[in-house]
């Protein structure tokens, strides 16, 4: 027989906390279990999305042009909001393929000079920038991508890169001319179609001609999936790609969901809505923490504007000091895709940087429903060209209107004043004050963000000397 316990004497803490050290009520369990269920899948969301972003684009490209090392959709008229893609730039031309390094084995992608571009793999890590940034240097060159378990031979001559995943997504930009009546596409795509890619190991006789179907005009989506086959992608990933792609931790949180290498997955029906729930919840939790902001103000580049720096001053891959910036990545990959140490690095007149604001002046949300008017300063620090784009503020997608590309960029017939400034306005109709050149037409009814784009960033951005005015609502 056991003795009693003193008067005096205690239970521990947790003892005391959880039921006076008694198992749960059955329903009780099962209830914090599926809560905990459900909780890890918003985690394992907000940890993949990168990959699902990446998988997005490949499904509708392949969907819609075909698929193949061979095959490199170009927009050759340029990008319009007829493609479903997050935040895609108008105002240069598009080549972006996938390529299956455990389907074709090494693959030789023979890059055009003055590319600005980059490989990342499918958790969108980049490989490498190519071009000016790149080891090309903008002269074009032959690079290698070799398979993650790849130990053979790596022939000289090559800029030979491993990639961590077995799919690599290409993602190469060709700047456009100065035409008579504004950009003129034609020698950007001349430049691009001179991409080449092949096995390394295969005869020139056995090699597939390239293709390079015209994307442009065409509906294509090329968005994350919104519904539970975010799950089902996830896992056909997880199977196809090395195990040590996906570190431990998040390796961790998804197998406690279920998500397994080489395991059936197989949900129960209770599991299965919580999985709809967190497909549907999750990416409310990632908008609501960009439209409340960061208490740290990491994200804002300047003490005196509204603009904002979609790396928070991280690095490429959203490390910090000392941590790596995790709801900001999930925050770029919502809304954008591909990130490169050429959008981060401040490199004089080569990389590129994007300052984006979703407020205005008056610190008030950017409504498609109102006029506003942004003002720019002369000679914008961008020696290839500038740009500023209207988007959707809630995956990035161009806004659908009677323009077809809600953008202008500095090689438009635009309106300047006498000191070279340019006033670009924005709104459901054209205000009065706006020439219609000047005009980038918004959703009423919409919210919108604003991005500018230099391309080629020059020293006046770095030092703040120059500085885009906060966009000004018009009364």
């Amino acid at each position: 027989m056991m003795p009693a316990l003193a008067q005096d004497q205690k239970a521990p803490p947790l003892v005391e906390q959880i039921n006076n050290g008694n198992w749960l009520p059955q329903a009780e369990a099962e209830s914090l279990r599926d809560d905990l269920y459900y909780q890890t899948a918003v985690q394992a969301y907000i940890q993949t999305l990168p990959i699902l972003n990446t998988i997005g684009l490949r499904d509708g490209s392949e969907a819609a042009f075909g698929s193949g090392y061979n095959v490199l959709p170009i927009w050759k008229d340029r990008m319009d909001s007829r493609a479903w893609v997050p935040t895609p730039n108008a105002d240069v031309i598009y080549s972006m393929s996938y390529l299956d390094l455990k389907k074709d084995g090494p693959l030789v992608v023979a890059a055009p000079p003055n590319v600005i571009g980059m490989f990342t793999d499918f958790y969108q890590r980049t490989i490498t920038d190519v071009g000016a940034i790149g080891p090309d240097r903008a002269r074009g060159g032959l690079y290698l991508l070799l398979p993650p378990d790849y130990d053979g031979d790596v022939p000289k001559g090559y800029f030979a890169f491993k990639s961590s995943t077995n799919n690599v997504f290409l993602f190469f930009r060709t700047v456009m001319g100065k035409g008579e009546n504004g950009p003129d596409p034609a020698p950007a795509v001349a430049l691009a179609e001179r991409t080449r890619i092949y096995p390394l190991w295969a005869p020139e006789k056995d090699v597939k001609p390239m293709e390079f179907p015209n994307a442009s005009g065409k509906r294509v989506n090329m968005m994350y999936p919104t519904d539970s086959t975010f799950w089902s992608k996830l896992k056909d990933y997880v199977d196809y790609e090395p195990v040590v792609s996906i570190d431990p931790v998040t390796r961790g949180v998804l197998a406690a969901i279920g998500i397994v290498k080489g395991v059936p997955f197989e949900p129960t029906e209770k599991q299965k809505e919580l999985l709809q729930k967190a497909v549907i919840t999750a990416p409310k939790m990632i908008m609501a923490n960009r439209q409340l902001g960061r208490s740290d103000k990491r994200n804002l580049y300047y003490k005196d504007r509204q603009y904002e720096n979609t790396w928070a001053a991280g690095t490429a891959e959203w490390s910090q000091s000392n941590y790596l910036d995790v709801m900001q990545r999930a925050s770029f990959f919502q809304v954008a895709y591909s990130s490169a140490p050429a959008m981060v690095m401040r490199t004089l007149d080569a990389g590129s940087k994007y300052p984006f604001t979703v407020r205005d002046a008056d610190g008030d949300f950017l409504d498609g429903s109102k006029s506003y008017k942004l003002h720019l300063p002369p000679h914008p620090p961008a020696a290839l060209f500038w740009a500023v784009t209207a988007y959707n503020i809630t995956d990035g997608t161009m806004p659908e209107t009677d323009q077809s590309l809600p953008s202008i960029n500095g090689f438009n017939k635009v309106k300047t004043n006498e000191d070279g400034s340019i006033d670009l306005f924005f709104g459901p109709h054209k205000p009065e004050a706006s020439p219609d050149t000047n005009f980038i037409q918004t959703v009423d009814g919409r919210a919108f963000l604003v991005t500018v784009r230099l391309y080629g960033t020059g020293v006046e951005f770095y030092d703040q000397t120059w500085k885009p005015d906060d966009v000004v609502k018009l009364q």
